[in-house]
């Protein structure tokens, strides 16, 4: 199964490469350009990932393994979203925020199925599927590619000094455009690549859980309205203690109504 996953992953990068289209010259003015190679994150991932995970959840550290092993590929952005309803069961998640349960229950609302359990993968902030089968993740991750709009808009996200950069280019435009909503937000994420937690108490007492790619923020950068942009930030906007990365997400809708991930990018600040 490892390998059929491998080859599914592989087939949507290169179906991705050939809809990219390549950005213009950014700035404050129109267009957008590539970020240079030092510094810079792949421009064009395969999928995105958020496992939203709680460490008070007994049937999670599969899932959280599972994460870390999408993880490994260097065009897949994996991200951990702790939840905290389930502090009340006798153990307090250490790395859970608030906004990540607010978040899980916006996409449910969105799909109109409302279901919110854990472990919960939700693939291009599309396609649901049980964070810890890995068949029903690949699935999740068939309909997303099927829907046709995820993943569209590169996103390249470089470093220069204490100062983030991000490009978004523009949307794709032509009679064989897919056609893409222009309403999206840009939101920058904090991550730390891993973090392990030894679980004092709850259904996972005595366990030492690894997690990975953990965000610990969200920075809305701006809208995108289709045309090219460039958003800078200060690092010191952003840094806190552990966070050795960060993620760049560009989602149709907004964080309480999310819609697809249109583009995203990530990048290594260790």
């Amino acid at each position: 199964m490892k390998s059929r996953f491998s080859l599914r992953l592989a087939l949507l990068g290169m179906i991705a490469l050939a809809c990219a289209f390549a950005p213009g010259d950014a700035g404050a003015q129109q267009g957008a350009s590539p970020a240079s190679a030092a510094g810079s994150a792949p421009a064009t991932p395969k999928a995105v990932f958020e496992l939203f995970t709680s460490q008070g959840c007994a049937s999670c550290p599969p899932a959280d393994t599972l994460l870390s092993e999408l993880a490994t590929d260097p065009q897949v952005i994996a991200l951990t979203l702790a939840v905290d309803y389930w502090d009340y069961v006798g153990w307090k998640d250490t790395l859970a925020k608030h906004g990540h349960s607010v978040r899980q229950r916006a996409y449910a609302e969105q799909r109109g199925d409302r279901m919110i359990y854990t472990p919960q993968m939700v693939v291009d902030g599309f396609a649901p599927a049980k964070g810890s089968d890995k068949v029903a993740v690949e699935k999740a991750l068939a309909r997303a590619h099927d829907a046709g709009t995820m993943l569209v808009v590169p996103v390249s996200l470089s470093r220069s000094g204490q100062t983030l950069t991000v490009n978004v280019a523009a949307g794709p435009s032509g009679s064989g455009a897919v056609h893409i909503p222009n309403a999206a937000e840009v939101w920058l994420c904090p991550i730390v690549s891993s973090h392990t937690v030894a679980i004092g108490r709850g259904e996972n007492q005595g366990k030492s859980v690894t997690y990975t790619n953990v965000v610990r923020a969200w920075v809305k950068l701006g809208n995108w309205t289709g045309e090219a942009a460039r958003f800078q930030v200060p690092l010191s906007e952003v840094w806190s203690e552990g966070v050795d990365g960060a993620a760049v997400l560009v989602q149709r809708g907004s964080f309480q109504a999310p819609g697809p991930i249109l583009g995203a990018a990530k990048i290594d600040l260790k």
